[in-house]
């Protein structure tokens, strides 16, 4: 049976648009692999990447409105691209408004666009399974790439994600989140002391 924060999840994600809960549902079932091949909660990270974008239809006007509401602070990054709010929007949504209790729920909701540093495997799970949707190949070219590595490291994918993303964004002009920057270094920091060791 249904818990009551997953029945509350499930009628926010019926509310959207048909385009989006089809996305929601694609990337579960890439997390529902990475949750098998690393031996994760299966439970926790479905409903992880089923309420990853519960927030996602918010116009930009709307997301900074509600991080307002919500006590979510604005990083000037987040100003010029609200996008990157729908995150943390979602997360606050989820915990003041449905009584959501479970932190790594939370922070997979959180922060499943742009990474951070200290990210749980569950998170870093529903980070991967959002980027690695097929119907997102044009976007990110290198998707085989990066599944074949979230399938052996989730670290070493979402580095891998990252390094391409940004260096994406950087040729295009844009801004990079500063949150991405920490998160890919901390991993690699991480994956250099444990080659060492």
């Amino acid at each position: 049976m249904p818990s009551p924060i997953e029945n509350l999840v499930t009628r926010r994600v019926e509310a959207l648009p048909k385009g989006l809960q089809d996305h929601i549902h694609r990337a579960q079932s890439e997390a529902r692999l990475l949750a098998q091949r690393h031996r994760l909660d299966m439970e926790k990270t479905l409903l992880a990447t089923l309420a990853h974008d519960v927030a996602r239809a918010m116009k930009g006007e709307q997301l900074l409105e509600r991080a307002d509401e919500l006590g979510v602070s604005v990083h000037p990054v987040e100003h010029q691209v609200p996008l990157l709010l729908h995150g943390p929007v979602g997360a606050e949504l989820l915990r003041q408004v449905d009584g959501l209790e479970d932190d790594e729920i939370y922070e997979a909701v959180c922060w499943h666009s742009t990474a951070h540093t200290g990210l749980g495997d569950v998170a870093k799970a529903v980070f991967l399974a959002d980027k690695m949707d097929p119907h997102k190949a044009h976007r990110f070219p290198n998707i085989p790439r990066i599944r074949e590595l979230a399938m052996e490291t989730l670290d070493e994918a979402i580095v891998q994600f990252l390094s391409d993303e940004m260096t994406s964004l950087i040729a295009s002009g844009g801004l990079v989140h500063p949150a991405s920057v920490d998160a890919r270094n901390a991993l690699l920091l991480h994956l250099q002391e444990k080659a060492a060791s």
